[in-house]
């Protein structure tokens, strides 16, 4: 953990998977694979603040006093395309959840970040929301990204991501400063091309078995 709203993740299961998930020599079914059971890891401990209550549950035997989930529910929203690829790890862990997407574009000449796609759940201003995308490189998307989801009245959003780059830590903490975010590495920083290092290369195309 580094910041207050910065965790980076060093479970041994996770670190071990982000090992092979690097490796150039994975396959299109290995990597995808991976990026499914890393983001399921992840959702376990980003999820561990949710509010319960008491509940009593008749077992065959006696009465149970449990815990349950109480409070608002989980949505999560993939930027596309490489974030849904974390998309079906999640929805393992926690079936009820709904699924939102969103998808930006950068415009050639300024190079902002602009959305062309999204379809939200109705309900998702009640819900805890968790952004996902498997690479925070320079944070422009993301940030981008929460800024729409809060101009649509969206307040508890998490971002999930499974690499982070220093800059783009800095910059969704500066633009959004309320914003958790949970990476499963920091890497060293950024290449000329805005690629992290040492990254994994392309995430969309790894995930997706495109050039």
């Amino acid at each position: 953990m580094a910041d207050d709203n910065v965790f980076v993740f060093d479970h041994p299961l996770i670190q071990h998977k982000v090992a092979l998930l690097r490796d150039k020599n994975t396959s299109t079914k290995e990597f995808r694979e991976l990026v499914e059971e890393i983001a399921m890891l992840m959702a376990y401990e980003v999820t561990k603040d949710l509010p319960v209550e008491d509940v009593d549950i008749d077992t065959p035997v006696a009465t149970a006093h449990c815990k349950m989930l109480s409070g608002k529910s989980i949505a999560i929203v993939p930027i596309l395309r490489a974030g849904l690829g974390m998309v079906d790890g999640i929805v393992k862990l926690i079936p009820n959840v709904k699924v939102g997407h969103i998808g930006l574009y950068r415009d050639p000449v300024t190079i902002e970040p602009h959305t062309y796609y999204c379809k939200l759940p109705e309900d998702i201003n009640e819900r805890e929301v968790i952004i996902l995308d498997p690479m925070l490189a320079t944070g422009g998307s993301a940030s981008a990204a929460i800024g729409y989801l809060k101009e649509k009245g969206i307040d508890s959003i998490k971002f999930m991501c499974l690499i982070a780059a220093p800059e783009g830590i800095e910059r969704l903490t500066k633009d959004h400063p309320d914003v958790k975010i949970y990476c499963a590495a920091k890497d060293e920083r950024l290449n000329d091309h805005s690629y992290i290092v040492p990254g994994l290369g392309d995430a969309g195309d790894r995930i997706f078995g495109t050039n």
